[in-house]
């Protein structure tokens, strides 16, 4: 945010972005290396081959074996992950400082060196078709998954990170490694170190670790431009089940286009404020007592729950609202109670006093989830991978500018029932519905790593 200090930026010969965060509280230090690719970056016919890619970056690579991998950071006592999304893959360790140059020599063996052996890109599939599968059991995950898809008719954030069972069961062990040959180059990364560490350092050991690593040519990214939306879109999915849901998608500004921030309080307004962090923020429930969803749905007994959905991407994505009715309650009646307050700020806006609030509510987020090196290391990679880290370090000024009027004309021109997609999960009664095929169960949210 814009109190904190700018990082330390420094590029290798070779095209490698370093953004060092110095931060002398504890002996500790992240490390996180981002790769513009995601699964935008995948042509019909290879969907999910992003998130297949990145579980096969654990493996093992020429000079690490696959047993080694996690055992070289959990001797410090540190933790490792990643994860695949839409706009970006990145792996990250945290662990003490002096472990810094094994994680520096980690990511640059994760660039260069993956092996891809034919018999675990064989058992990975297996894998990921069974995670595939295993999200049919999830009708929240389901209904999202259909609804990005109807909402999106060109631009490929419509299909899930995680892909289609078809193109998971048809690609080849040469289809992955050229990707990742393509992809992971130096020049097409962002390498971030934060924590207690000299940046002067930590660049002379990137340059030992990654110098070496050629850059290439770096993908071009030009996807087709979504075109507008003309009016409400709705998908009805028909399954067993217990519990009925609801989902309402509004196409929404890309975290640099107009109205980003205005609608980012408008979900504070609506169903508590909650971030930006893909990382972390998801894991603390937002202050939801006087949103007015929650009042309305919660509160009046039609819904257990909601929540809202608004994430910075490099394009134009989705805000979504998500409601679980109560047992007994038609989803007539959860839709038309939900809408009606919608359609209420979007005729009228929102008072001063809830524009205040949730100013200072996400205010006190954006805090809490830049608590902790990992935190911090996440935010500038994530960011930068999307648009800038510059972009990060104006969040809190950003959001104390929006003024009453935009959030009025963002809400107006923004949560249209032109611009919507409604989805229902309709459960129906254990033995009595058709099984989809597995391919229907994927999660459109992100992917972890392994």
């Amino acid at each position: 945010m814009s109190h904190a200090p700018a990082p330390r930026t420094a590029f290798l010969d070779n095209g490698l972005k370093i953004l060092i965060q110095e931060i002398h509280i504890a002996p500790l230090a992240s490390v996180w290396c981002w790769y513009k690719v995601g699964s935008r970056d995948e042509m019909p016919g290879c969907t999910g081959v992003s998130h297949w890619v990145e579980h096969m970056n654990f493996k093992g690579t020429t000079n690490i074996p696959r047993e080694k991998v996690k055992g070289i950071i959990e001797e410090f006592g540190g933790s490792w992950n990643g994860y695949t999304w839409i706009d970006q893959t990145t792996y990250l360790e945290t662990a003490t400082r002096d472990a810094l140059d094994r994680m520096l020599f980690i990511e640059a063996e994760r660039m260069a060196n993956g092996l891809y052996e034919p018999g675990e890109c064989e058992s990975e599939r297996t894998v990921i078709i069974s995670e595939l599968e295993g999200g049919e059991n999830d009708p929240d995950q389901l209904l999202e998954m259909e609804v990005n898809a109807a909402a999106f008719k060109a631009h490929p954030y419509g299909h899930p990170t995680i892909g289609w069972l078809s193109d998971l069961q048809r690609m080849t062990r040469d289809d992955l490694y050229s990707y990742y040959r393509r992809h992971y180059i130096p020049n097409n990364a962002t390498l971030v170190v934060v924590g207690d560490v000299d940046a002067d350092d930590v660049i002379r050991r990137a340059n030992h670790h990654f110098g070496a690593i050629p850059p290439g040519a770096v993908p071009t990214r030009t996807l087709s431009v979504e075109p507008a939306q003309l009016g409400e879109r709705r998908v009805v999915v028909e399954k067993e089940g217990t519990t009925a849901y609801l989902k309402v998608a509004y196409h929404a500004p890309a975290a640099t286009g107009e109205g980003f921030f205005p609608l980012l309080l408008i979900d504070s307004v609506l169903t508590g404020a909650k971030g930006l962090n893909l990382w972390a923020s998801f894991r603390t429930p937002p202050p939801q007592r006087s949103a007015r969803l929650y009042r309305a749905l919660v509160e009046g007994r039609l819904a257990s729950s909601v929540s809202g959905g608004l994430l910075p991407t490099a394009d134009p994505y989705l805000y979504t609202i998500s409601v679980t009715a109560r047992e007994g309650t038609s989803l007539e009646a959860v839709e038309r109670a939900a809408l009606s307050e919608i359609d209420r700020v979007a005729r009228e806006g929102v008072t001063s006093q809830e524009l205040d609030k949730a100013r200072n509510q996400l205010r006190a987020r954006l805090v809490f989830e830049n608590d902790s090196v990992t935190n911090i290391a996440h935010q500038l990679g994530f960011f930068e991978t999307i648009a800038s880290v510059d972009l990060f370090l104006s969040v809190g000024d950003r959001i104390q500018q929006v003024t009453q009027n935009q959030v009025a004309e963002a809400a107006a021109r923004i949560l249209r029932p032109a611009n919507r997609t409604v989805g229902w999960f309709k459960p129906v009664p254990i033995g009595e519905g058709e099984h989809l095929p597995a391919d229907a169960a994927s999660s459109g949210g992100p992917v972890s790593g392994r």
